[in-house]
């Protein structure tokens, strides 16, 4: 057991990151000297994502061409619901 007092002075004064967390909480971590994020949400460098959403027309679920694909699929399931309900 050490009869030395911890110096956390410092990292309790320091600022916060508050990026917001996946539990949709403030990120608790201390924010880098200078930068208003900690290393993990973007103020290291070389941290963070690409300039521009690279990912987001990769599987092409969100196209116009498949979104009227869906609504196509599901108005021709309604008419089979439908007839089966006639046919009760």
């Amino acid at each position: 057991m050490s009869n030395h007092a911890p110096n956390t002075g410092p990292m309790r004064a320091s600022r916060r990151c508050g990026a917001k967390t996946r539990d949709r909480g403030p990120c608790r971590a201390p924010a880098l000297r200078g930068k208003r994020r900690c290393r993990m949400h973007g103020g290291a460098p070389g941290s963070g994502g690409q300039r521009g959403n690279h990912n987001a027309r990769r599987h092409g679920r969100f196209t116009g061409e498949a979104i009227a694909e869906r609504k196509q699929i599901e108005a021709l399931l309604d008419e089979a619901r439908k007839v089966l309900r006639g046919m009760k």
